[in-house]
């Protein structure tokens, strides 16, 4: 090989240099990709929640394909279904509350405590101000702004349904194949890990998008009830809160309550019971039973998590942050925890 290369500064401060020019040029190009990236992972992480329903339609008597082409039918099909239903009149309602926002603001003011704080702090008035009908567009990007969202939210959502119908037909290749990247010797233990975290996501995602709808059809049967206005605009918004573990479902109420108190005192006192009785429902009833065989994690780490997830990866992250925590609860207990044992 001959004498090594003259340790000198120069080439000492060489390589250095190039490689923070490679870790930069990584970091860049990450970062470029970014968006995909989190496609795929959303794409994979519905891939772990639709598989448990391949494999029960290969139990019986399904080859693979047909039935991922079945759960993928299926999936398509509701989810066009729930945007036929909703998406109209949310357009519609929420268009509407926009344009009647003012006037809500200015209702308030029939609330003596808020009248009393709005003559000495000018809150009411600045908020009236602020929730133009013009400001309101102006902020979330007018109409080239609405028309390039909806354009970029339907290239995702092919795209993320594309690439979950390839990880669902490639799913025991794909395991299979990771799985052999680990050494023989630690190869049936780490498979058993495996396999349970893999449960515990899909019992987690199925769980936590079951409780939304859940939540957001009680919610609707409420405010249709209760002649609150924009129900299914509500409604949308407390399910898609609702997939927010621990805070989510006290977000969408209060935003449910604001309008209640908007529109009148007494049905905005009535969203408030309403929500404190379904929360203890959910909390004691529904959530138990859905989440049964699912992931068990304590408020803390489910607080922490959520916060963590939101701030990485919006609802996203706050729906796959309790079953990531989990899965490293499960290592930590049967990996981490023996082996501290041994020494």
């Amino acid at each position: 090989p001959g004498r090594p290369l003259t340790r000198s500064p120069f080439v000492v401060g060489l390589t250095a240099g190039l490689g923070l020019a490679l870790a930069y040029s990584v970091f860049v190009a990450i970062h470029n990709v970014l968006s995909i990236l989190v496609l795929i992972f959303i794409a994979m992480f519905l891939a772990i929640g639709l598989n448990p329903a391949v494999v029960r339609l290969q139990r019986v008597g399904l080859p693979r394909g047909l039935a991922v082409a079945l759960v993928g039918l299926g999936a398509v099909l509701l989810f066009s279904g729930g945007l036929f239903a909703l998406v109209p009149p949310v357009v519609t309602q929420g268009n509407e509350l926009i344009q009647n926002m003012p006037d809500y603001i200015e209702d308030l003011k029939r609330s003596e405590t808020l009248r009393d704080l709005n003559e000495q702090y000018d809150i009411i008035d600045r908020l009236k101000t602020a929730a133009t009908p013009g400001n309101i567009t102006k902020a979330i990007g007018g109409v080239w702004g609405g028309a390039q969202f909806v354009f970029g939210a339907l290239f995702n959502v092919l795209t993320v349904f594309v690439l979950t119908i390839y990880f669902m037909g490639a799913f025991d290749r794909v395991k299979a194949g990771a799985y052999r990247l680990v050494p023989a010797t630690r190869r049936r233990r780490v498979t058993l890990i495996g396999d349970e975290i893999l449960a515990k996501v899909g019992a987690y995602m199925v769980g936590a998008l079951s409780i939304a709808v859940i939540a957001g059809l009680s919610t609707f049967i409420f405010l249709a009830a209760a002649g609150v206005a924009y129900p299914y605009a509500l409604a949308v918004v407390v399910a898609m809160t609702d997939l927010i573990p621990q805070i989510g479902a006290t977000l969408g109420a209060v935003v449910v309550s604001i309008v209640g108190f908007a529109t009148s005192i007494p049905i905005g006192i009535a969203c408030i019971i309403f929500f404190v009785i379904y929360q203890q429902v959910e909390n004691f009833l529904i959530y138990p039973k859905v989440m049964r065989r699912a992931v068990k994690v304590s408020d803390l780490a489910a607080i922490i998590a959520a916060l963590l997830g939101i701030s990485l990866l919006g609802v996203v992250g706050a729906l796959i942050a309790i079953p990531a925590v989990a899965a490293i609860q499960l290592i930590v207990r049967e990996v981490v925890i023996p082996r501290q044992q041994r020494q």
